[in-house]
């Protein structure tokens, strides 16, 4: 009686599926508990110092505070905030936090992107919420040079503002600035308290809409205004300052900007870039003042 090829290969078959099923279930466990710890403690960017593992913070014996400042001539560097610290539209992926860090590499420093915490869409009350989770504080309180970008969602809801029937007037859009500016103030609160020792700079906002006739006016004006509030947040603190970079675009939107009209493009981040290097002081003394 001739056996029947098919009765025979098919214990080996359900052996085959019996094991690529148990290595799948393996590989998805390993690399579900792998996310949470990914979430949990981040990870450094490689992509600038490959291979190199963010050191833990040290104590400080007088505060109990992390101690961030520059000592061993490491730039750690972190940035939190919106999709412009994302780094959303650019075209190469860089962003204006590693390609300011390419500028100060160039500078001769020794620079370790920790961590972008970017998201799209991020608003200030969101921003409050995350800087209270784990893993957000374990880079931030990692880093001596914070990027903080936050603000432009508040006030043109995302770039949605020309969506709506009725033209925004400067009334409209002023709506946001007081409870907004004061979330910016708790945000700066916050990130200090997380890591009072770190350099903060704080991106300030640009009119995306400048060239859009309804928006040009009111949307300077917001703009302004925020700019000028956030300013005086930044001047009341330490190891705070604004990265301006309204100018960078008020006449450059149709070169500077993405093909969403809302985020820069490459050419965009490089200059917000180079105003992010110039800012940074390595929390040295200026020189002419007292040590």
């Amino acid at each position: 009686m001739k056996k029947n090829k098919n009765l025979d290969s098919a214990p080996w078959i359900w052996r085959s599926v019996s094991t690529i099923s148990i290595v799948a279930t393996l590989l998805l466990i390993f690399g579900f508990a792998y996310a949470i710890k990914d979430v949990i403690f981040p990870q450094g960017d490689s992509t600038l110092n490959e291979g190199q593992k963010a050191a833990a913070p040290a104590k400080d014996a007088q505060n109990g505070g992390n101690k961030s400042i520059v000592e061993d001539g490491k730039i750690r560097m972190a940035v939190i905030g919106d999709s412009l610290a994302r780094g959303t539209g650019d075209d190469e992926g860089l962003g204006f936090v590693r390609r300011a860090a390419n500028l100060l590499k160039d500078e001769g420093h020794d620079v370790q992107v920790l961590n972008n915490l970017g998201v799209n869409g991020l608003r200030t009350d969101a921003l409050l919420k995350k800087l209270d989770e784990q893993g957000v504080q374990y880079v931030l309180q990692q880093s001596n040079f914070i990027l903080l970008s936050i603000g432009a969602n508040d006030l043109f809801q995302g770039g949605q503002v020309l969506q709506g029937e009725d033209p925004p007037t400067a009334e409209k859009l002023a709506a946001a600035l007081p409870e907004t500016s004061k979330r910016l103030q708790e945000i700066l609160k916050k990130v200090k308290e997380i890591n009072p020792n770190a350099q903060i700079a704080y991106i300030g906002l640009y009119n995306p809409f400048g060239n859009v006739k309804e928006l040009e006016k009111p949307g300077n004006a917001v703009v302004a205004a925020w700019n000028d509030a956030a300013m005086s947040i930044l001047n009341s603190e330490d190891n705070m300052t604004l990265v301006p970079t309204f100018d960078l675009f008020e006449n450059h939107l149709d070169e500077y900007l993405s093909s969403d009209h809302f985020h820069p493009n490459g050419q965009g981040y490089q200059q917000m870039a180079v105003r992010i290097a110039q800012e940074y002081k390595g929390n040295k003394p200026a020189e002419g003042s007292a040590k």
